[in-house]
């Protein structure tokens, strides 16, 4: 006669074994209908399956946020069913719920378009509307590998006999189609209900090998409800027209090419604000009492081994052999061990510390070409990289500064708030538990004097510490982790490096990692899309054209576009022969930001017609003084303070 304890805390006795089904139709009928999935002890499972001892049981319901894995676990199934109803032969491989929708690998031999979309979409709203429960079923393990390569199902055959031994074997049905699956799975098809969408296709390897056979993927969308749906489908939309890969194109700022996979060609507008951003960081950092260093790019393996990197980074790290040395030499793929090493170049003493280092250092990480996206995701980037040397005493006086600089830097780029993440331990770590308790209590204890609300990330530290992660969220209402901050006892410990103590003894320092905007190439391409390419003037490459409406004006123009130089803008001058409309639209286009347009009357008088991005009306204004208001507007945020 199990116990059934409810969140209220009520205990609720039934007689023998028992269902979700059963304790919510017990409750009322609201939740019976609502129940989508009973969470027993922790563990989500299906409504009808059997509980026999005591336990403490939820409900998740439509109305809760953990229902979206669960509807898009479904809907990937109902995808790979309707797939293989109306393409027989397909043979369905993996099929997982994903960050706001789900997709399925299928093995067919012509691959899916999408074309094909339409149809299988249409198909699923019909398996929809048959509303067929998913049922559980245990198979013996030979009989299921039997059973899936006689349908010629040899993927599935295949993902059964990897299988740990001891891992029992469930087939989920829904009416008459079947597939392996963990589960839990809703009550019924019509669960899932018709808030989906199929979005795109594309193609992936069995297994993420190259070796392997070539898949044929579709992705697709799917939320609780139509309104949900809608607003994703809408901020789908906008993110497009903000592509930073877009935008960039138009603005002329940069490229990539095969020859290059993963890195990119800054051109000359694109390095201009790539430049601004550094110059900025640089000033901040160096107000905030760091000092700036260089390491080198090529290490031997024999540092990264040292430090516990070569265990953890070996396979994305870039290789070079030295034949004549016998040397294996890295490209870095960070830069911490390569900082330790000119802390412990001298004596160092405690009344040094803190100790603030920072490098705009170059990084290089292996990223297989398919998880490669535009400047958002590279194999070669430039980390706004520091690291802080401290007693233990002062890192919650260090974490409370550093999240201050933080939030100046993220408000003068536009992100008026972000949130925390709190990662802690992972399984596989280096160091003492003892070391660890320590880290984790400090960086709480600097979170608390911050006044720093966060949410726990559990398991998700660094090898050698917890860290803080930074979130920031867009225009648009997406969320990027850009900054860092890590309490690492380890690799000091490691690489050995140590100051000596006002008793005169030697001491390890704490080692606080730390990164505001994190990986330069990511954080440009976030400011493309947060500002959709209309740049605050400050950061605009190109922050004033000077156009012609005739040729009469060219050296009045000339004249003008060299004082707003003196001054320090960015300008160019435009004195093609193309009218002024096309002038005003082609710059538009390029989200140049201010334009100063000049003809003879302008020239006779000195003047000049300000017009701004966005907006159709002009500001008639002397030269002196358009140079001097322009010139107030592109002062950078930390220099009008």
């Amino acid at each position: 006669m199990p116990a059934i304890t409810l969140p209220d805390g009520s205990v609720r006795s039934f007689e023998g074994a028992v269902t979700g089904t059963t304790i919510a139709e017990a409750i009322g009928p609201g939740l019976a209908r609502a129940a989508l999935v009973a969470v027993v002890n922790g563990a989500e499972l299906d409504m009808s399956r059997e509980i026999t001892e005591d336990s403490a049981v939820k409900f998740i319901t439509r109305k809760d946020e953990a229902a979206l894995e669960l509807i898009r676990h479904d809907a990937a199934h109902l995808m790979a069913e309707a797939v293989q109803s109306l393409y027989p032969g397909t043979q369905v491989t993996i099929g997982p719920s994903i960050e706001n929708g789900f997709y399925y690998d299928f093995h067919r031999n012509e691959p899916f378009t999408p074309e094909d979309l339409p149809a299988i979409e249409a198909k699923m709203r019909e398996l929809v509307a048959r509303a067929e429960k998913f049922t559980r079923e245990e198979w013996d393990r030979d009989v299921a590998i039997k059973f899936f390569e006689d349908k010629g199902e040899r993927f599935k055959a295949e993902l059964i006999r990897d299988l740990p031994g001891s891992e029992k074997i469930t087939i989920y049905r829904q009416g008459e189609w079947l597939d392996l699956c963990r589960g839990p799975h809703l009550r019924s098809t019509a669960d899932i209900g018709t808030a989906f969408k199929l979005q795109k296709t594309a193609g992936a390897y069995w297994r993420g090998n190259a070796k392997n056979p070539m898949l044929s993927r579709i992705y697709g969308t799917a939320w609780r409800d139509q309104k949900e749906l809608d607003a994703y489908l809408l901020q789908q939309e906008e993110a497009e027209r903000r592509d930073h890969r877009k935008i960039g194109r138009e603005m002329d700022l940069f490229h990539i090419q095969e020859e290059a996979v993963g890195s990119i060609f800054w051109h000359p507008k694109g390095w201009k604000l790539y430049r601004t951003v550094e110059s900025y960081i640089r000033r901040k950092q160096e107000a905030n009492g760091y000092e700036e260093v260089r390491t080198p790019q090529l290490v031997d393996r024999k540092l990264w081994e040292k430090s516990g990197h070569w265990d953890k980074y070996r396979k994305n790290m870039f290789i070079a052999e030295v034949v004549e040395e016998e040397s294996t030499l890295a490209l870095k793929p960070m830069n911490c061990p390569c900082h330790v090493q000119i802390f412990k170049q001298g004596l160092r003493s405690y009344r040094q510390l803190p100790i603030r280092m920072a490098e705009f250092g170059a990084c290089h990480r292996y990223e297989p070409s398919g998880a490669l996206h535009g400047i958002m995701r590279v194999r070669a980037f430039t980390q706004d990289d520091a690291h802080i040397f401290c007693t233990e005493d002062q890192i919650v006086g260090e974490v409370v500064k550093f999240v201050a600089l933080l939030d100046e830097v993220y408000k003068d780029f536009g992100f008026e708030s972000f949130t925390v993440k709190f990662s802690d331990r992972p399984e596989e770590r280096a160091g003492a538990d003892a070391d660890w308790d320590r880290a984790e209590e400090a960086l709480k204890g600097a979170c608390e004097a911050a006044g720093l609300p966060y949410t726990l990330n559990p398991g998700e530290g660094a090898f050698y510490g917890p860290k803080l992660e930074f979130v920031l969220r867009d225009a648009i209402g997406r969320d990027w982790q850009c900054g860092t901050m890590q309490v690492d006892y380890v690799l000091p410990e490691r690489l050995d490096a140590e100051y000596v103590t006002s008793e005169s003894s030697r001491a390890r320092p704490v080692m606080l990692h730390r990164a505001i905007v994190g990986s330069f190439e990511r954080f440009l391409g976030i400011l493309i899309e947060q500002y959709a390419g209309r740049f605050p003037l400050w950061l605009a490459p190109t922050q004033v054209v000077v156009a012609t409406i005739v040729s009469d004006a060219d050296d009045y123009a000339g004249e003008v576009a060299a004082a707003l130089q003196a001054a320090g803008l960015a300008v160019e001058l435009d004195v093609t022969n193309q009218k002024i409309q096309a002038k005003i639209r082609d710059h538009s286009l390029h989200h140049v930001p201010n334009i100063l347009v000049v003809g003879r009357k302008e020239a006779e008088e000195r003047k000049v017609a300000l017009r701004r991005l966005g907006g159709a009306a002009q500001e008639i204004l002397g030269l002196d003084e358009a140079v001097a208001l322009l010139k107030g507007e592109a002062i950078p945020p930390d220099l009008r303070k």
